[in-house]
């Protein structure tokens, strides 16, 4: 089974057209090196597919929270469709395994980047929706962006919830230390941890020390709420 096919199976989705799959999947690194087209990588897709994200996320927001005002709904949308939330739906899907990436892009972490991987994603909801109408967009929106709302608007709020809980038990100052910062200036990697006092709770590794200190306070709430079901 190539890579495609398996890329189907596991999203259970399959392409009636399968250049807008292929198209979905590379990197305009990878078209550049190769000399292909300039519409043969993903952004024209990713242009659309953003757009129907807005708009079924629009929906679910509304019909979901019917006491929200419109502020509380665009903030919340703006959290659910912002890049580190998007590349953490990926994760799910295994998604920087697939992409087609130039030599370049590949060598420097582009499947872990959450830019490529947050833009594939949105790129891979247009070619589903040219495929397969937006009935089949909306389906694979629900079942991978908008699904474990919980559990995600924990990953995106992260670190406002944890300062709350923290300043909630009084148990010492919440403060965020790096530890590693390493490779080269365009491909830097940063490992964080979250400590309350001088006690460490939880680490993070990110491309951004901001999203490092994100994945730290993520990590620390699962195991806080761990150690409370314990």
């Amino acid at each position: 089974m190539n890579r495609q096919e398996e890329f189907q199976e596991r999203i259970g989705y399959r392409f009636r057209n399968r250049n807008l799959l292929r198209q979905a999947l590379t990197h305009s690194s990878y078209s550049n090196e190769r000399r292909m087209s300039k519409f043969a990588n993903n952004e024209r897709l990713e242009f659309l597919g953003d757009a129907v994200l807005e708009l079924v996320t629009s929906e679910f927001l509304f019909e979901t929270y019917p006491d929200y005002p419109e502020g509380e709904l665009t903030r919340m949308r703006a959290s659910m469709v912002c890049e580190q939330t998007l590349a953490f739906c990926t994760r799910q899907l295994e998604l920087g395994r697939y992409l087609m990436l130039g030599k370049g892009e590949d060598m420097t972490g582009g499947r872990e980047r959450k830019s490529v991987l947050s833009d594939a994603l949105e790129a891979v909801i247009g070619a589903v929706y040219l495929d397969g109408g937006f009935a089949s967009a909306k389906e694979f929106i629900h079942k991978y962006v908008l699904n474990d709302i919980e559990h995600k608007q924990l990953f995106f709020d992260s670190k406002t919830i944890l300062q709350e809980m923290v300043q909630g038990s009084h148990k010492g100052e919440l403060s965020y230390r790096l530890l590693e910062e390493s490779g080269p200036d365009h491909d830097k990697k940063y490992l964080v941890e979250v400590l309350v006092g001088e006690s460490s709770i939880g680490q993070g590794e990110g491309r951004t020390k901001k999203g490092a200190e994100q994945e730290a306070a993520y990590q620390a709430l699962i195991r806080l709420g761990q150690d409370r079901e314990a």
